[in-house]
């Protein structure tokens, strides 16, 4: 499957797994093709929810979760506003963190915890390898750190009467 960077769509049906804020069906998969790696490839999904029930591809084998949650069995358990375990050894990140105060609140953790756009994409920076990649799903189209150059960016809604999405890509140069 291949996309057109800056300049694709994605029209996606609503969520199957019963959680709040979990990703559209078929997203998982797209993302991970526009991060550039394999499904056997180190992925850190980042205030990852309930990724783990997602009931379609697109998590691997090697990939591993953050999330504050322990609800939602992560990996690794903790606030993503604080350094991120095993630096530069991730091959991309994804990240879909709460986008409002409103929805952080939706969550068991709450809006105190809430991290911005740009304070993940700073984090996922630290966490991936050089020339890794990095994912955002969120309303707010963030500020890259320098050094980085952007590779696409979609628009990802689920039908009409919904909120839609940024979903930018990264790379580190």
């Amino acid at each position: 499957m291949s996309y057109r960077p800056i300049c694709d769509v994605w029209i996606l049906a609503r969520s199957k797994v019963k959680f709040y804020g979990a990703y559209p069906a078929g997203f998982l998969h797209r993302a991970r093709a526009l991060l550039g790696v394999s499904n056997n490839d180190p992925v850190l999904h980042a205030c990852a929810g309930k990724i783990k029930d997602y009931p379609y591809r697109g998590f691997g084998p090697n990939d591993r979760t953050l999330d504050l949650d322990p609800a939602t069995h992560p990996d690794f358990c903790q606030d993503a506003r604080d350094p991120w375990p095993c630096p530069s050894e991730w091959a991309a990140v994804l990240a879909d963190p709460p986008y409002t105060e409103a929805d952080a609140e939706q969550y068991a953790c709450g809006s105190s915890v809430l991290p911005s756009a740009n304070e993940i994409l700073r984090r996922a920076f630290e966490a991936v390898c050089d020339g890794g990649r990095v994912g955002l799903l969120h309303y707010v189209w963030p500020q890259p750190p320098k050094g980085v150059k952007e590779v696409a960016v979609v628009a990802v809604g689920t039908g009409r009467n919904n909120r839609a999405r940024w979903y930018t890509v990264w790379e580190r140069e």
